[in-house]
This record gives C-alpha cells, structure tokens and sequence, in this order.
C-alpha cells in the first residue's frame, strides 16, 4: 500500500451510497428553516457568476462584467456576487473592466473541462491567467490517471498547478457526475486536498452531470475531516445545474449542518452558476427579476 493509499484508508467518511442517502435525507429536512433573506444574500454574495460559451468574446465577456458593476449601485444593500469566472484567455477582460474591488476574477484553465492534455500546458495557461489578473483558478482533476490508480502523478500535476497559481487560490474540479458513486468521490476529494487544492468543486458543467447533494454530502464531510486532521480550512464550492434558490439552499444546508457557521463565508463557500443569482434576486425582491 503506497501513501496514497494509505491516507486514504484512513478514512472514516462514509462510502457507501445507501448510508450517504440516509444522512443526507436528515440533514435536508432543515432546509426550509433556511429558505430566508439572510440566507439568500449569502448565497448570492457567494455566488461565482459564469460565462462558459463557446460564443464568448471580449465584447461579451466585458458587458458580462458591466453587469457585475452596475448591480453594485442599483442593488447595493445585497452586495455583489463573489466572482466573475470566465475561460482564462478572458482574465485581463473582465480584470481591466470591473470596477468592484471586493469581486474576484475567476478563470477555469488547464484543460478545461477534459484535463486532457500535456501538463506542460495546463501549467502555461494557469501560468498565463494569473499574469492576466485571475485571482482564482479552476482546474480538472485528470479522471483518467484516478482511474487508473495513478495517484502519485494526478497529485504532484496539482501540487504544481497550486505552485504555479501563486497567491491565487485554486479550486479542484472532481467531476463528480463521472466518479458516480460516494467511494470514488470521497477518494478523489482526499487526493485533491492533500494535493494543496484551496477548494474542492464538484463538476465542470459540461461533459457529465453537474453537482449533486449526495457528492456535496461526501466532500464536505471530507473536508471536515481534512481539517481536523490538518487544521487547514478547504473551501466547498458547488456547481452544475444549479439554478433556482430553492436548490442553492440545500447545498447551503448541507455546508452549514456539517462544516459550521466558518464555512459559510465567500471565503470557503461557493456555487458556480449563471441563472442562480436571478433566481436569488428573485426571492430577495419579491419579484420576477432578470438582471444578469
């Protein structure tokens, strides 16, 4: 048993589907209690807002984040969005165009969304990204080399993404439509972390299913493991198909009932998501409302 290995049988979080089903189902009874405004504007103040086409451009990803700033003083008693993540060729779009210091710039890179492709690359496009202005990057973990058990190449491929990124924080996508069920996930998120991920994200969005409560169950008790063991605080950030408020408050559940009241913050608690934040302003005012 190599390292790898051996850190991950140590532990104790729950790998199978059944027992994940069970306690999720207890967690999500409390949801409701949850469905309020306080509530909504944290997850709106923690929201990643996205753009992901094909389509972009550098005049749309500029109005996209002419949007951000004009939300900042027709809305100000919410607070804004935490960041704008783009595709990394974007980062000095949306950098030299927001006006809100307090939003982030965000980029996905590194072969996104397949992880398929020479690491001398990912490590150039993180490199370049960040020399571009993102402050956070989201990567791929590489499914194929976890598949094949390959954990000593997949860890030290994102222990050189993280030194690459710097001082910004890197955010590790499982993909976890792909790895399916609780075991797979709860050894993918023990990689990613002790592989010096900043945060742990469940899906891409775009190949496979995107997030799901029962993989949000798992990498967050993962994450409080984690950082019992360690003392280093892993953000949670959950994205794919999450579009309503009703939805992005079960994950909030979820984050508040097993990590506590220090994750729910910008800081370690994220979705990413393109409609949620309508959907979020929509519960806040009352009203139908389509700002973004």
């Amino acid at each position: 048993m190599d390292r790898y290995q051996e850190t991950i049988s140590r532990s104790r979080v729950p790998a199978d589907d059944a027992v994940v089903a069970a306690e999720l189902a207890k967690i999500l009874e409390k949801a409701p209690e949850n469905a309020n405004p306080d509530v909504y504007r944290l997850i709106l103040n923690s929201i990643d807002l996205t753009t992901l086409s094909s389509e972009d451009s550098v005049s749309s990803v500029a109005k996209f984040t002419g949007r951000v700033n004009d939300f900042d003083s027709e809305y100000p008693a919410y607070g804004n969005v935490a960041s704008i993540c783009v595709y990394s060729n974007f980062a000095e779009v949306v950098k030299s165009h927001l006006d809100i210091d307090a939003v982030r710039v965000c980029v996905v890179a590194a072969g996104f969304p397949s992880s398929q492709t020479f690491t001398a690359v990912k490590v150039a496009d993180v490199a370049m990204a960040v020399a571009s202005g993102a402050q956070e990057v989201d990567v791929v973990l590489n499914l194929g080399m976890f598949l094949d058990g390959n954990y000593e190449d997949l860890s030290d491929e994102l222990i050189e993404l993280k030194h690459t990124a710097r001082d910004a924080r890197v955010k590790v996508i499982l993909e976890t439509g792909a790895l399916r069920t609780a075991e797979r996930i709860r050894d993918a998120s023990i990689l990613a972390m002790w592989s010096d991920a900043d945060f742990i994200k469940t899906s891409t969005g775009k190949i496979y299913d995107g997030a799901s409560l029962e993989a949000a169950y798992v990498m967050c008790r993962c994450i409080r493991e984690y950082f019992d063991q360690t003392g280093r605080k892993v953000g949670f950030k959950a994205a794919g198909g999450i579009r309503s408020a009703e939805e992005a408050v079960k994950y909030y559940t979820i984050v508040k009932e097993i990590l506590g009241e220090e994750w729910l913050t910008p800081e370690y608690f994220r979705i990413g998501a393109s409609s949620l934040a309508n959907s979020i302003l929509s519960a806040l005012e009352g009203t139908d409302i389509k700002f973004f």
